[in-house]
């Protein structure tokens, strides 16, 4: 190593060596790294530029890579491996331990490996990573690799990846699995993820799903199976921790260790009497401080916030969101226990409310798969409906200007040129509305009763906002469009003051409409029961278009016809 970079990682001046060392060769800079230090490789290899350190990682040692690897940060580290070659980074894998390789270790990586049949890297590395990243890596594999991925993963965590596989994954992952694995994964499965399994699978599959769990776990499918897709029964699970009052905190301990396994959550633990009614609830924190000789209905929370099973899941979810619950009792309608729902249960209702509704307010009918997993024809069939009933629907403004086209034309043909800003302007104005009024709704900060609250605030909100527009839209005419058409269209210079006043005039009035549409027209969905979002910005737009017409068109005709 040379004097003078000795002198600079004495005074630890990283920074400086780091950029004498980009001044050398790749080989050269890995031949100084390797002599240095722990603590001054990782110091210089965080200064280094990333693509440089890139091509240096490759060429150094087995020991000081790990170092390097080992030190970097995840930022830093993810930037650098983003320039090293799937191959140079499976190379690499292979001589970390799993605790580090799995920090570099992705979907291309681990499926090459499979691909090389390198199991004695795999295993550890497969059993040392999360489920939702291992269920990643599952989607991207094709189908005849499942099999062999699914059986290098403990038996356990392989069910834990299973619940977050897609749906399509895990078919095809079923269809190729023998019956004895198949019954090991149900076994390992929570109840409401069975019911959610069984809920999406074919027929067929259905079948060797339930001939492979035992008659209690199928009274329990089939219970479950009776209530409405939309309902708090559809998504509760069975499997949560109950005590009776008399309980002391010793034996409420006890109870957990025996039946915690096989539980979902043991966090929030539930009280009922004889008859198996909610009575109160405790939490691993109220247990813990208390004496173990403590009665646990002398410690439990008697008021308890409770949903029926009968419930709108998407009310549900919003409750556990609104109190930050990690859990939500489920009652029938005599009050008795019956379920239980959980946080991540309630974060995939809302994500698959939200999506519905964000398709919807775009004219696209729901798809339950990934867009990159989604046909053509699903694309085709579910954007044509809308399409086509949108298109209908705009006849109507079509009819409204030929209705009035001849007239226009006798007034000025330059007015013609002003229909699609006011069309344009009054769409967007609506719009605006109505994705409030529905987002609103949609948190429950607003309902049906508020309506004479929202119509007055969109009211007066729109008068200024229509005023804003209408003034702006008289200097743009005046000012902006006369100068262009008596440059570029010399004939039909016309935007007279009277003329500029009647289309702001009418843009105000088209502004003002739109709002007052666009707030009522969600809330009166929403008292008929049936989805806002669905009459969102297609609906809306093309009924503003409409209006904003006619209101323009019938004050050209009757204010300026000679």
């Amino acid at each position: 190593m040379e004097d003078e970079l000795k002198g600079l990682l004495a005074s630890e001046n990283y920074q400086a060596a780091a950029s004498y060392a980009e001044k050398l060769s790749p080989e050269e800079a890995a031949r100084v790294l390797s002599e240095m230090d722990e603590k001054s490789v990782v110091a210089v290899a965080r200064e280094l530029d990333s693509d440089f350190l890139a091509d240096v990682l490759v060429l150094l040692d087995a020991p000081v890579r790990q170092t390097v690897v080992g030190g970097l940060h995840d930022d830093e580290l993810e930037e650098v491996m983003e320039d090293v070659s799937v191959d140079d980074t499976v190379d690499i894998i292979e001589e970390l331990p799993e605790n580090i390789a799995r920090r570099i270790a992705e979907e291309d990586e681990i499926l090459a490996l499979l691909k090389e049949r390198k199991f004695a890297v795999l295993k550890p590395l497969l059993s040392s990573m999360n489920e939702t990243d291992l269920a990643e890596v599952f989607d991207s594999a094709k189908e005849e690799e499942l099999p062999v991925l699914f059986r290098i993963l403990p038996k356990d965590l392989a069910a834990e990846v299973f619940v977050e596989m897609e749906r399509d994954t895990q078919e095809k992952l079923l269809k190729k699995l023998s019956d004895l694995e198949i019954k090991q994964v149900m076994d390992e499965l929570f109840l409401d993820d069975t019911v959610d399994l069984v809920e999406e699978m074919p027929s067929s599959v259905v079948k060797r799903l339930l001939a492979q769990t035992d008659s209690e776990t199928r009274s329990y499918v089939n219970e479950l199976l009776k209530y409405p897709k939309d309902s708090a029964g559809s998504i509760m699970t069975i499997e949560f921790v109950r005590f009776h009052p008399g309980m002391t905190v010793g034996e409420a301990f006890d109870h957990i260790r025996e039946q915690a396994i096989d539980k979902e959550t043991i966090y929030t633990c539930y009280v009922t009497d004889p008859a198996n009614k909610l009575i109160g609830m405790v939490t691993a924190k109220d247990l813990m401080l208390n004496e173990t000789g403590k009665k646990i209905g002398e410690i439990m929370e008697d008021n308890v916030i409770y949903v029926h099973t009968l419930d709108d899941k998407e009310e549900v979810a919003r409750t556990i969101s609104d109190y930050g619950f990690l859990a939500i009792p489920v009652v029938d309608e005599e009050q008795r226990l019956v379920g239980i729902v959980t946080v991540d249960d309630a974060m995939e209702v809302i994500e698959e409310e939200n999506t519905e509704d964000i398709e919807a307010m775009a004219g696209v009918l729901h798809e339950s798969k990934p867009y990159l997993k989604t046909s053509v024809f699903s694309i085709w069939k579910n954007r044509a409906p809308w399409l086509l009933i949108l298109m209908v629907s705009a006849t109507f403004t079509g009819l409204i200007i030929n209705s009035f086209e001849a007239k226009l034309n006798a007034i000025s043909p330059v007015l013609f040129a002003c229909i699609p800003m006011l069309m344009d302007t009054g769409g967007n104005s609506g719009s605006q509305a109505s994705v409030t009024v529905i987002r609103s709704l949609a948190l429950g900060e607003v309902s049906t009763r508020d309506t004479g609250k929202i119509l007055l605030k969109e009211f007066c909100a729109g008068l200024l906002l229509a005023l804003t527009l209408a003034v702006a839209c008289f200097a743009k005419l005046m000012l902006i469009d006369n100068l262009l058409f008596g440059t570029f269209m010399p004939g039909n210079k016309a935007y007279t003051w009277d003329k500029c006043a009647i289309v702001s005039f009418a843009l105000f009035c088209s502004v003002l409409v739109a709002k007052i549409v666009g707030c009522l027209l969600p809330l009166f969905v929403k008292k008929i029961k049936l989805d806002p979002a669905a009459v969102a910005s297609p609906f809306i737009t093309t009924i503003v278009d409409a209006l904003s017409l006619l209101i323009f068109c019938g004050l050209s005709v009757l204010i300026l016809n000679p």
